[in-house]
């Protein structure tokens, strides 16, 4: 078998880089090499591209751009004709052609449909979502939109810029407390903040606005968080539904990482019908907004049982203690057959 060259991108702009460290370490680790050749490709938090071939070890210590003899500048050639990454090296450029570009980059920069456009313009076949999708999903208040247009309940909330700072204690009074306030495109919990007074909610925009031009401020949903993996392009697969529990707060970066007081539970710990329901909902959000490959569906279940959407991660963590293999492994995936599996939808399209 002819093994397909697999670019495997990492790091990035965005305040999720060392996050797609753990992730991609995990996937270069687990990747089939009797299939696939992996060709990594590291970006730095200021922007620079470099294809990486030392260890993996060092991607996941942050330590991969001092291993200077390993790291070679390169760039993705937008050139369909010349298609692949060109490796600058000795003042000539040598090319890798690419079979699959896996960007396992959380966050803007990344996760946006930005890195998306560009492997699409080159011709290069990606894993995951497409341009829209990953920006459309990225986008909290839009997804929400969409997702409200086709019928299915969302939070109530709103949008505030700099330039709509005045209106925002008022609407927020009408929306009532608690509520939270979180950067319209940002990912891993990034300046997101429970509001339970009006004092506290202009600090919480300045925070949120430090991620993003926009911030988006929502009701509190009486209940807890659940999820769903699903992967597949025009045939969808589930995974198991998982469930956060709190001890208090909420789950934000600290928690999602580290689950001092959080737990998770997968399979989730709801009645079988209930547990159906998700999974048809977040299939048919998965429709609604574009998306193919694989992403994780997050939503709330309300005390009174009602399931409301609160967003879509196009590229969910992705290491082996990750919430979208747990739910996929709970579902009969192992890690490896999973990596495999959502770079054959890619390859295959």
């Amino acid at each position: 078998m002819d093994r397909k060259n697999v670019a495997i991108f990492f790091g990035g702009c965005s305040p999720e880089y060392g996050v797609s460290l753990q992730s991609a370490s995990a996937v270069l680790r687990h990747l089939d090499r009797e299939r696939y050749c992996p060709v990594p490709v590291g970006i730095t938090a200021g922007g620079d591209w470099f294809y990486y071939s030392g260890d993996v070890d060092r991607i996941e210590q942050d330590t991969w751009r001092l291993d200077e003899a390993n790291c070679v500048p390169a760039v993705v050639s937008p050139s369909r004709s010349q298609q692949g990454l060109l490796v600058f090296q000795d003042g000539r450029a040598e090319r890798i052609r690419l079979d699959a570009a896996f960007p396992v980059l959380h966050g803007q920069n990344g996760e946006d449909g930005t890195v998306q456009g560009l492997l699409e313009l080159a011709g290069v076949p990606v894993v995951g979502c497409g341009v829209l999708a990953s920006a459309v999903c990225m986008d909290k208040a839009r997804a929400h939109a969409l997702v409200r247009d086709a019928g299915m309940p969302v939070p109530a909330g709103f949008v505030v810029d700099r330039g709509r700072m005045e209106t925002a204690l008022a609407r927020a009074g009408r929306l009532g407390y608690p509520l939270f306030v979180k950067p319209v495109r940002a990912g891993s919990s990034f300046g997101i903040s429970k509001v339970s007074r009006e004092e506290e909610l202009l600090p919480a925009l300045e925070l949120a606005l430090k991620y993003d031009r926009e911030a988006i401020v929502e009701e509190r949903i009486a209940g807890f968080e659940v999820g769903c993996a699903v992967l597949g392009n025009e045939q969808l697969r589930t995974g198991a539904v998982d469930e956060i529990r709190l001890q208090g707060g909420f789950f934000d970066f600290t928690e999602k990482y580290t689950l001092q007081s959080a737990q998770i539970h997968v399979p989730a710990r709801i009645p079988p019908a209930k547990a159906e329901e998700i999974r048809r909902t977040a299939q048919q959000i998965y429709r609604v907004l574009g998306c193919r490959g694989f992403a994780r569906v997050d939503l709330f279940m309300e005390d009174t049982g009602r399931v409301v959407f609160n967003e879509v991660n196009t590229i969910p963590g992705f290491t082996v203690h990750s919430r979208f293999p747990g739910m996929m492994r709970a579902a009969g995936m192992p890690f490896e057959e999973l990596v495999t599996a959502v770079i054959e939808l890619a390859v295959t399209a």
